[in-house]
């Protein structure tokens, strides 16, 4: 594993980003923070997210493959042909069936389109610090049993893109704490093991996240499987 810390750049090429779960927590801000730095961004939902500067906003249900493909030519067919993709669709309850699903129909168009996938996935995936043996989906220190299901199913999503030959991507881990929270524009990268902070903690704020995905697609690094972890303090509150 390598660790660094980042602070977000300057950006050097202006793209289109699609955003498939537009209105999720994690969606929803990689859509502000890509178009705050000036891309175009596709807003992709079963629900049309609110137009905003650079935002354009696209009804398709991620659980339809054919629906999604309609999509991506559409917006090719109006000159908003995406250069990359952000999965960021999520289940609570889980549903893996539909996860794993809309994570390779995507796969499958962004092959054919030679577009860069930013998958947004689980911690579970990550090997636990300490004991790399140990998958955090099998640590009850980061994942209690009622969050194994999901868990789970971050790791058949990982499954499917390793299973992709064809597509280009990088699946992003989340720390074992991602809640809504304040943009700082600092985080720690590493590659499969969870990160922690000086304090011990597993978290970000689902800002910092988006931060890092839009790094990631602005200067895209060599490992397929990459984590971030908030850079400073710990927030306020008992751990």
């Amino acid at each position: 594993m390598t660790t660094a810390s980042k602070e977000t750049g300057s950006m050097t090429t202006l793209k289109t980003i699609a955003v498939l779960g537009a209105t999720g927590m994690v969606g929803s801000r990689v859509i502000d923070e890509a178009g705050a730095r000036g891309h175009r961004v596709l807003a992709m939902s079963r629900k049309p997210a609110s137009e905003g500067p650079n935002v354009m906003p696209l009804a398709v249900d991620a659980n339809d493959p054919h629906a999604l493909h309609e999509a991506f030519a559409d917006a090719a067919a109006h000159g908003a042909a995406p250069d990359a993709v952000v999965v960021a669709v999520r289940t609570f309850p889980a549903d893996e069936e539909f996860l794993v699903g809309a994570t390779r129909a995507v796969l499958d168009i962004a092959a054919r389109r030679g577009l860069r996938v930013l998958v947004v996935g689980g911690a579970g995936a990550l090997r636990s610090p300490g004991d790399r043996g140990v998958l955090v989906a099998d640590n009850p220190t980061y994942v209690p049993a009622e969050y194994r299901t999901v868990a789970a199913a971050g790791i058949a999503q990982l499954r499917a893109c390793q299973a992709h030959a064809d597509a280009d991507w990088v699946y992003l881990s989340p720390p074992a704490l991602l809640e809504p929270g304040e943009r700082t524009g600092r985080y720690r990268r590493g590659t499969d093991t969870l990160l922690t902070t000086a304090g011990g903690r597993s978290w970000i704020s689902a800002e910092d996240l988006s931060v890092a995905a839009v790094d990631e697609l602005e200067n895209p690094g060599v490992e397929q499987h990459i984590t971030v972890v908030h850079h400073d303090a710990d927030p306020p509150g008992p751990a």
